[in-house]
């Protein structure tokens, strides 16, 4: 368990420093598909490997929904992030990476607000 805490430690690290570079170059303000566009092109560049927009299905009583939510992106099959551009984080974005991280089995999110004067105050990191 320490060996995976650490290696997704490292992988956040890396997406938390890529996020800063999109942040550094653009500034709060615009849209949240802008920076999940960047920040997924970021990572491209950075060679770290991912899935933008990744479709969860969802089984309700029977039925089947394919695409029940869209996880912004999936970093190397173990951590999910969540891109927001938002005035101020609340309760259900950080309950909406929750569910997506209990629905997917996935250890470790981060919730990131670009719409903030610095970045780090932006992110918060959840594990489950």
């Amino acid at each position: 368990m320490a060996l995976i805490e650490h290696s997704t430690n490292a992988i956040s690290e890396k997406v938390i420093g890529a996020a800063i570079a999109v942040h550094r170059h653009l500034g709060p303000g615009l849209l949240e598909s802008t920076y999940h566009a960047c920040l997924s092109r970021e990572l491209e560049l950075r060679g770290i490997e991912h899935r933008s927009e990744v479709a969860l299905p969802v089984e309700y009583k029977g039925i089947y929904i394919a695409k029940g939510y869209t996880i912004d992106l999936l970093i190397e099959d173990c951590l999910i992030v969540e891109t927001k551009s938002v005035e101020r984080l609340l309760p259900i974005h950080l309950a909406q990476l929750m569910t997506y991280m209990r629905l997917m089995r996935i250890p470790v999110g981060l919730l990131m607000n670009f719409n903030v004067e610095i970045l780090s105050q932006g992110i918060r990191r959840k594990l489950l």
